[in-house]
């Protein structure tokens, strides 16, 4: 005979992470606004609804140079808020 707990009181927590969008300062610039709204929306929607990430299909492509490895990526470029590229990625 199995067992089944009903009314667990541990329940796994799943996503809601940050609402921050990062991306290197050089694409931000690039982008329109659209493109840029549209990649916030995706990461606050998911943020919203629980889920750990947002969408595939804001991804946003030529971000990264040719060439260049992750560690490239992430310490030589400066990274700012896709919301708001005055502040860099960690502030408030």
């Amino acid at each position: 005979m199995s067992y089944v707990q009903k009314n667990n009181p541990i329940k796994k927590v799943k996503g809601g992470g940050t609402k921050k969008v990062c991306l290197p300062a050089a694409k931000v610039r690039s982008m329109s606004a659209s493109e840029r709204a549209k990649v916030v929306r995706a990461k606050r929607t998911a943020a919203r609804s629980g889920k750990y990430r947002r969408s595939g299909k804001s991804n946003v492509k030529g971000a990264r140079r040719k060439g260049a490895t992750l560690r490239d990526w992430f310490q030589k470029e400066n990274w700012v808020q896709v919301g708001n590229p005055s502040k860099k990625c960690g502030e408030k």
